[in-house]
């Protein structure tokens, strides 16, 4: 199921780079896998770390993802799946609240899936230091410090796992205490 997922989701995300670089797309959901797998022997949560931007950000529909990996797959990637109607604050707001019911499975994800972004957003802060946040777009640093931090305070159920100790030292890197 791992190796069909990384598959499928290859194929979804063809062509499409990483925002403000050109790092193939893929390789944030390889990196999400990776860290879960690092967590979990869970070959369902594994495969959903590939597929969790999969309903957001590609043409890939529900019915498409629960045909080809089942009922929990599809239900762990709709729990990682942002409504892109909604404004930025209302997409954000709506993950951190989220985060309070959430699955320890969910939340696994959740914190794979945001490392691997503050791993590339202090990457880049090192690099070219609050200019980074003009790539986004909600261009405001104190935003995304507020959101990184409801992540933070949401996934505290984890802080025993190193994913977590990392997501942590980072925001302190990038955002300060």
């Amino acid at each position: 199921m791992v190796q069909r997922a990384a598959k499928f989701a290859e194929k979804a995300h063809a062509g499409m780079l990483r925002k403000g670089g050109n790092m193939p797309y893929i390789y944030h959901p390889m990196e999400v896998a990776l860290l879960v797998s690092r967590m979990t022997q869970d070959e369902h949560v594994i495969a959903a770390a590939y597929l969790h931007d999969v309903l957001e950000d590609t043409a890939v529909t529900a019915e498409e993802l629960e045909e080809q990996f089942g009922e929990r797959v599809l239900m762990l990637v709709q729990a990682e799946t942002e409504d892109k109607s909604r404004t930025w604050k209302e997409r954000k707001g709506h993950t951190i609240q989220h985060l309070e019911h959430a699955s320890f499975e969910v939340k696994l994800l959740t914190l794979a899936d945001k490392l691997s972004n503050m791993r590339c957003t202090a990457r880049d802060y090192l690099m070219i230091g609050d200019e980074i946040w003009a790539r986004f777009n909600e261009k405001r640093k104190a935003s995304h410090k507020w959101y990184a931090k409801g992540i933070l305070d949401g996934l505290t159920e984890l802080a025993d796992y190193p994913a977590y100790q990392e997501y942590k030292d980072l925001y302190q890197f990038v955002f300060g205490a």
